[in-house]
């Protein structure tokens, strides 16, 4: 017995969210978690016997990624941003105020610029990091400062 992935989804998905979410505690990974679990079936070649036995093995599946997730290394060992920062020793308030802001640029812009300035990498030694060319990390690390001084400049403003 075969049924559609179409079917299982709409029929499963939220047993499965609801099972995967109690091991994981976490919105995103229980929702990737049933995601994959749907993409396994869909390139399994198996058949199965009933329903109920593709239910069980949607089940199964969905608990072993859902556990295999918490066992990853990076879960276990990551840390949210507000404890990182608190981990980290300042010579003065602005300075922990400063990368605070950093940390919190998109993704691009904040890479560029915590490589450059904290880390003291060259434009040229970030291209080669990050695989850009020379001129992309120019204007990310100036389009980056930009963001930076409008926000700082934001934050000055409500101080007064």
């Amino acid at each position: 017995m075969r049924q559609s992935v179409q079917e299982l989804f709409e029929k499963y998905q939220n047993n499965l969210y609801i099972i995967v979410f109690q091991i994981c505690k976490n919105t995103e990974d229980a929702k990737d978690v049933v995601q994959d679990t749907f993409l396994q079936y869909y390139s399994l070649k198996k058949e199965f016997d009933n329903e109920q036995h593709i239910r069980a093995w949607l089940i199964r599946v969905a608990i072993n990624k859902a556990k295999n997730i918490n066992c990853a290394f990076w879960r276990r060992n990551k840390m949210s941003l507000e404890d990182y920062i608190e981990t980290l020793v300042f010579e003065t308030p602005e300075s922990e105020e400063l990368f605070e802001t950093v940390m919190n640029l998109p993704e691009k812009y904040r890479i560029v610029i915590h490589l450059f300035y904290y880390e003291d990498y060259t434009i040229h030694e970030i291209a080669e990091i990050l695989k850009l060319s020379e001129s992309n990390v120019k204007v990310r690390l100036s389009r980056g400062r930009s963001l930076l001084k409008e926000k700082l400049q934001e934050e000055w403003e409500d101080d007064k």
